[in-house]
């Protein structure tokens, strides 16, 4: 979406209120495997960071993602560890443990129901376009968008989701989507994966810690990542 309708959704993001005159904090909810994390989920965190003028982007790796289960991800320590190197400095943008706590599969609306009943912040969860198309298939997405507002971001060679399609299986959805048209990284985690796999380099793709840390504990070398 773009034009008026975008910059309205987008200037209604930025300050809220409660009825007692105190400002609610806007968090941004950044949820995903962080497979490891690269210099594309930094530019969107800072992009949506800056866009909605939010106090604070949180990075939640989960647990055993429901929609991932085809496939191994690597063990949470490593995926969190990688995460605070890559975050460190940056104090708008924090590390969440709450899902991969969680025992079993993750869900998104039980990880931002514990949001909601933790915090008064207006919520913001940042989704893939691809996630976005498939939101119906997600558990109760009417419920979670009644809880947290979607920002929906792009990705290079991925279309703009049919938001009025979308609307018409979950109502009321429109009013609580933001489409972002930028940062258009062209960065997977998958590729990395299959590149350390082959031997080849990633310092262009991944922070410098994050990089020596693969390398010191030996992650994705394994042939196996090559087809994940």
């Amino acid at each position: 979406m773009s034009g008026p309708g975008q910059n309205r959704a987008i200037k209604s993001a930025s300050v809220i209120w409660n009825g007692s005159g105190r400002k609610i904090s806007g968090l941004g909810v950044f949820g995903g495997t962080f497979d490891p994390v690269h210099n594309g989920h930094l530019a969107v965190a800072r992009e949506v960071l800056r866009r909605l003028k939010l106090d604070e982007v949180w990075f939640l790796p989960a647990g055993q993602p429901w929609m991932k289960a085809y496939r191994p991800v690597t063990p949470a320590v490593h995926r969190v560890a990688m995460l605070r190197l890559a975050l460190r400095g940056r104090p708008a943008l924090r590390v969440s443990t709450l899902e991969v706590e969680r025992p079993g599969a993750t869900y998104t609306i039980e990880t931002i129901e514990q949001l909601r009943a933790m915090r008064e912040d207006e919520l913001y969860f940042i989704i893939g376009r691809e996630a976005f198309a498939r939101l119906p298939e997600w558990r109760q997405p009417d419920r979670l968008i009644s809880l947290c507002r979607l920002v929906v971001v792009p990705r290079p060679g991925v279309p703009e989701p049919d938001l009025g399609a979308l609307a018409r299986v979950i109502p009321g959805l429109s009013e609580r989507v933001i489409l972002l048209d930028k940062p258009l990284v062209d960065i997977s985690a998958t590729d990395i994966r299959r590149r350390v796999a082959r031997g080849l380099d990633i310092s262009r793709l991944v922070p410098a810690a994050v990089a020596g840390y693969i390398k010191e504990k030996g992650l994705y070398r394994e042939r196996g990542f090559e087809n994940h």
